[in-house]
């Protein structure tokens, strides 16, 4: 399902960016332009956010509800073709993280406002509960650890069991013990983009598709940020720097980017590069069960975490599809402008198959040969990399201008 989503949104055509027309036309309002010494065409704006992922929409909304006026710009032809649509749609419940961080904090909050708001409006999604399952001896420590982290944090409803007990719920499951989450759900990520969308446009958000944000300066105690419609960096041939058609000048600017965020605040000249925190990628692909009519278990099954990750675990979307994944391969960074047009590496290898049948059967032993079929691929931008120690959520802000970068 999630895989088919990702097809249709890249399929998606869209008019060219409208970012230059909307501000020609004061469709939202602009103080009076000028020009600067290079002949780039200035104007001075409200809010900009940077970025149509599901951090970007939900800015978006909340900033209109307060009442600002809201320009969102996206270097994709629509919402969502990163990040957002390439993960677990899984709605956690804020087991893992340290009490008292960021992480914890607001995945609890966030968990309530998400489930409230997908049955105010009508989102599909479903509190199916997952289990979080030790195989071996050496893992019943940490899922006891696991299990009073979630208390501190105020998870509800935690439940230890015997592997007796959980094979019972799930006849498929063999584990010696198992954590029981009632509260972790799915949720129809494009749905919810796409709700988040109409009601930021409702309350008069405007959206600029196929517009980069290529970098930007510091002046006066207020970020100016220089914009290229997608189409010219998709041409570039690298030989001469980027050049903008148009300076923005917002009292509020928020950087939710995604992968390329930090790459973008780099960009910023006369940000402090201290400021900026380094940046990781863990890319990890998915495979889909084949060849069965049935599905195997009814909750989501999460092995012990593992270093850059929640180890390779069955997701189940709202159509009943059983997705593994995913595995974590530590990869490095791509230049800015691939990085603006998003063209990481999406591809997933069916020989990387191999490396998911052990791993799967330690919880799902009935496994058959070749009834794994290559899904889709995701990147995840962390703070932190290999065998160090996980960081928490970076949210910044800068002089008059406010840059929130989120990164995990």
């Amino acid at each position: 399902m999630l895989k088919s989503k990702i097809q249709s949104l890249e399929r998606i055509s869209s008019s060219s960016s409208v970012v230059f027309k909307i501000l020609k036309s004061r469709n939202i309002a602009t103080t009076t332009g000028s020009t600067s010494s290079s002949g780039v065409p200035k104007e001075k704006v409200d809010c900009v956010v940077i970025g149509a992922g599901v951090v970007g929409l939900a800015v978006a909304r909340e900033l209109t509800l307060k009442g600002r006026e809201v320009l969102v710009l996206e270097s994709a032809s629509t919402f969502g073709t990163g990040i957002s649509s390439r993960n677990s749609e899984v709605i956690h419940a804020g087991i893992y993280y340290p009490p008292n961080s960021l992480k914890a904090i607001l995945c609890v909050r966030g968990r309530e406002m998400l489930y409230k708001y997908c049955s105010e409006h009508n989102i599909p999604h479903n509190q199916i509960g997952k289990l979080i399952v030790a195989t071996g001896s050496s893992e019943i420590p940490k899922l006891h650890n696991l299990m009073n982290n979630g208390i501190k944090n105020g998870v509800g409803g935690l439940v230890m069991m015997e592997g007796s007990e959980a094979t019972r719920m799930e006849p498929e499951l063999r584990c010696l013990k198992a954590l029981l989450s009632p509260v972790s759900g799915i949720v129809d990520t494009h749905s919810l983009m796409l709700s988040l969308v109409g009601e930021a446009e409702n309350h008069g958000a405007t959206f600029s598709y196929n517009t980069t944000v290529i970098g930007g300066h510091i002046e006066e105690n207020r970020l100016s940020l220089h914009i290229s419609e997608t189409k010219h960096l998709e041409n570039w041939n690298g030989k001469f720097p980027l050049q903008p058609e148009m300076v923005l000048i917002p009292k509020l600017v928020v950087n939710s980017a995604g992968l390329s965020a930090p790459v973008l605040a780099k960009r910023f000249d006369g940000l402090r590069s201290a400021v900026i925190p380094p940046t990781y990628y863990a890319r990890g692909c998915y495979f889909t069960l084949s060849n069965t009519t049935i599905c195997p278990f009814k909750h989501l099954i999460y092995p012990i975490p593992e270093d850059g990750g929640l180890g390779v675990h069955v997701t189940l979307d709202l159509n009943g599809q059983v997705k593994f994944g995913p595995n974590v391969e530590w990869i490095d960074g791509i230049d800015d402008v691939s990085s603006f047009l998003n063209k990481f590496d999406y591809s997933v290898c069916t020989n990387r198959a191999k490396l998911f049948y052990p791993e799967i059967r330690k919880y799902y032993p009935n496994l058959k040969d070749g009834s794994l079929d290559p899904g889709y691929a995701g990147i995840r931008p962390k703070l932190s990399g290999p065998r160090q120690s996980p960081v928490d959520f970076v949210i910044q802000g800068f002089v008059k201008t406010y840059i929130w970068v989120p990164t995990c």
